[in-house]
């Protein structure tokens, strides 16, 4: 079960929904509104914690809360989007679906007009569906994740309808700092991390800021992200890891504002060294003090105008393994990637195929002149890179958001392989590697929402883009 803290919320829906129904049919003629909502989503019940294969039990205590919170956004003319961020490994897809369904019944929002963002903590609770081969789960526990990720889809409905109950006249600002502690995993080895004197790889160090500030000066929201695992910490506590103590520390220096952070495209950043709380307190702290700078210096003010796109582009698997392959497989592995080949191959028992694609989310929204990126998977920070060339380096770009079903490899890493490249897909329960072609088809899938946003990609040598 979940703390009955959130149901509060239910108690301010039902207040305020007159409030919603009168407020959709009017314009904020003159600027912004904005809601904020938010609910503790913290497991009262046994419950196995996510993203780290080599658990062997449920979590024990907490170092902090879990949050789920929402950020409802109206522009001048009336369109309406929402941004919802929590303290989980991520969406999978079922019940994201779910999630959106329910709030386009009671809202009339459209898929372009939410975001479901994960903080990707590794010290958060096991959803159902999502990384199904990784977790040695017994029945019992089992029904408690689906009783978990059930509640968890209700609560995050009614802290939408909440924050869209809260709308209120709001200015939005924009800036950036940085932040230095993200390490690219694949080219640099964390064991020997403290000897090194120059860092290897690609990495996206950008801090991005949205300040949601009401008329008399007060701030409602601040929207933060970082391009890195949130995997300081594998123990078995619940934890936001360095995003959760960034959030606390924000919240604590802005008292009455919700701290809401976003995971960039950081699916091969670590953070390093790691395997602490004091370290996961000190990048919280790090991470915070990037956000105050930015909050500190000349931001720019938005417009109030706001343009939103979705799309589904089909991603394709390479040949999945035969059934005497899976069967060989199975003979020789253990753990999540012989749990993974058993389950492939009752698939195949079963008569049914394997499925060829997947259909990938991508989105975009623009605040103003401000454009945001949001992206599905894991996405790696080549994407980020290319995407700031083609847009501009103040781009906001969030991974981890809508559906988290496997690591979203760039050409480059996916041609040199290694766990974010192909092995990662045994532990995500997908059939097979991407193809080589996913760069291009989540490159041609941006190119298209960025285009319906008015944000066009720059010509250049982006030879991704088809």
């Amino acid at each position: 079960m979940i703390s009955g803290h959130w149901l509060w919320i239910g108690v301010c829906c039902g207040m305020l929904f007159l409030a919603v129904g009168a407020a959709a049919g009017q314009a904020a003629a003159d600027g912004w509104q904005a809601g904020v909502a938010r609910a503790k989503i913290t497991p009262e019940e046994p419950l196995w914690l996510a993203g780290y294969a080599a658990r062997d039990r449920e979590a024990e205590g907490a170092l902090h809360d879990l949050w789920v919170k929402a950020l409802a956004l109206r522009d001048a003319s009336g369109h309406t989007a929402v941004l919802v961020t929590t303290d989980i490994i991520g969406y999978p897809k079922d019940m994201s679906d779910r999630i959106r369904d329910a709030i386009g019944r009671e809202h009339g929002l459209a898929r372009a007009q939410i975001v479901l963002s994960g903080s990707h903590t590794h010290s958060g609770p096991v959803l159902d569906n999502s990384l199904p081969d990784i977790y040695p789960t017994n029945a019992a526990q089992q029904e408690a994740i689906t009783r978990y990720t059930r509640q968890l889809e209700g609560i995050v409905a009614a802290t939408v309808g909440a924050a869209l109950a809260n709308l209120a006249p709001a200015e939005i600002f924009t800036g950036s700092a940085v932040a230095r502690f993200a390490v690219n995993r694949r080219n640099n080895r964390e064991a020997e991390i403290l000897q090194l004197h120059a860092l290897e790889g690609p990495q996206d160090h950008a801090v991005p800021v949205l300040k949601v500030q009401r008329p008399n000066g007060g701030i409602a929201a601040i929207v933060f992200g970082y391009a890195c695992h949130a995997t300081t910490l594998d123990g078995y506590q619940w934890c936001g890891d360095y995003p959760g103590y960034a959030q606390i520390e924000l919240e604590a220096a802005h008292p009455g504002a919700a701290a809401m952070f976003f995971a960039g495209c950081g699916g091969d950043q670590n953070p390093l060294p790691r395997r602490s709380v004091a370290l996961a307190e000190q990048y919280g702290r790090t991470l915070a003090a990037a956000v105050s700078c930015a909050l500190e210096s000349p931001m720019r003010a938005l417009a109030p105008e706001l343009h939103t796109a979705y799309h589904e582009v089909e991603l394709a698997f390479e040949t999945p393994p035969a059934r005497e392959e899976l069967t060989e497989i199975i003979g020789k592995s253990e753990g999540y990637v012989r749990r993974w080949a058993e389950r492939m191959r009752g698939i195949l028992d079963a008569g049914e195929s394997l499925p060829a694609t997947y259909p990938y989310p991508v989105q975009a929204w623009r605040l103003g002149e401000q454009t945001v990126i949001v992206m599905g998977g894991e996405v790696v920070v080549d994407y980020a890179v290319k995407l700031k060339q083609l847009l501009g380096r103040d781009t906001i770009i969030m991974g981890y958001a809508n559906d988290v079903m496997a690591y979203i490899p760039s050409r480059r890493v996916r041609l040199e392989g290694g766990y974010e490249g192909a092995t990662a897909m045994h532990a995500y329960g997908q059939p097979a590697p991407w193809t080589d072609d996913v760069e291009d088809r989540v490159m041609g899938a941006l190119r298209l929402v960025c285009a319906q946003v008015g944000r066009p990609f720059t010509t250049g040598d982006d030879d991704s883009v088809k």
